[in-house]
């Protein structure tokens, strides 16, 4: 599963917040509630994400192994 709680702590250690996110760099209620919640999200906004926080992925999501991820 990816866990988006690397970019929770990105954030607050950030200048932005939810609303600058929002009202200056455009991202949409939604994209933030979908990562509050462990929902995908495409690759654009992850990049997007690194853009703006200026940092590298891993400081947006990670992975961890789950009993609920699909069978490969």
């Amino acid at each position: 599963m990816i866990d988006y709680a690397p970019f929770w702590e990105t954030l607050k250690n950030s200048p932005e917040n939810w609303y600058t996110l929002t009202s200056r760099h455009h991202l949409s209620h939604s994209t933030l509630h979908r990562l509050k919640h462990n929902k995908d999200i495409s690759t654009k906004t992850i990049n997007d994400l690194c853009r703006i926080l200026d940092c590298p992925v891993e400081c947006i999501l990670r992975y961890l192994p789950n009993e609920g991820d699909q069978p490969l």
